[in-house]
């Protein structure tokens, strides 16, 4: 699903125009985005928490030349489902590999 369709989605589920659910979008995202930088995050009860993650510097094996080099430490964006989503989406699963 794209963005397009999404939104077509959202419309059609909240009875709102697609503009006014790209704009819900747009701050949605927006949102997340502005949280994250402040070093919050966002717990979204049963849908799960939107987070910053430390990723310690840590060598490995550069595929060019089969050397070593070093990732540098870096803060990455996280996503943690949570139980209600996740129970959702594989009782769905299990119930389509059934039939």
């Amino acid at each position: 699903m794209n963005k397009n369709e999404f939104l077509s989605a959202i419309a059609f589920k909240t009875g709102f125009t697609k503009k006014d659910s790209e704009k819900f979008l747009d701050a949605f995202m927006e949102t997340v985005i502005d949280t994250l930088k402040n070093g919050d995050r966002i717990q979204l009860i049963g849908f799960g928490t939107f987070e910053t993650k430390a990723r310690a510097q840590r060598a490995c094996r550069d595929p060019r030349n089969g050397g070593q080099m070093i990732i540098p430490a870096t803060v990455v964006p996280s996503f943690k489902v949570g139980k209600l989503f996740k129970d959702a989406i594989v009782e769905a699963l299990v119930k389509n590999k059934k039939n």
